[in-house]
């Protein structure tokens, strides 16, 4: 049973071994990823030069649940925008409080300046740093 949404950043702070890893390291058996910020974390380390397929086994050994994108949470992540904009928040970012929403789960993020975001965003968001 998932406990918690991981946002990309969480997912690359823990394949960097970046502050916040542990964190997200005691989640992983328990989480949840749209396959939005799936995309998004394959885009890191291909654009750093690894290639496209080690990047792909090396993600699909990973104990994550995927959830494709559907059109509910396709319009939720419409309607989160102007609860979000002025954080900066970007579409994949959206996403995962999207889908955070749906399965009425908190969301796990290194992204500070999810911290602040309104409670219209009905999420609980944790920082894994």
């Amino acid at each position: 049973m998932s406990k918690v949404v991981l946002d990309a950043s969480a997912l690359i702070a823990f394949l960097k071994g970046e502050d916040g890893a542990s964190s997200v390291k005691r989640l992983l058996p328990t989480s949840t990823m749209s396959a939005v910020n799936l995309a998004e974390v394959a885009s890191t380390f291909i654009h750093g030069g690894m290639p496209a397929e080690e990047v792909e086994v090396a993600l699909r050994e990973l104990p994550i649940r995927i959830v494709s994108l559907d059109d509910d949470q396709a319009f939720q992540t419409a309607a989160l925008r102007p609860f979000t904009a002025d954080k900066g928040l970007s579409l994949g970012d959206r996403c995962c409080l999207a889908l955070a929403r749906s399965l009425s789960l908190p969301a796990l993020t290194c992204d500070k300046a999810w911290a602040g975001l309104a409670p219209d965003v009905g999420v609980d968001v944790k920082l894994a740093r």
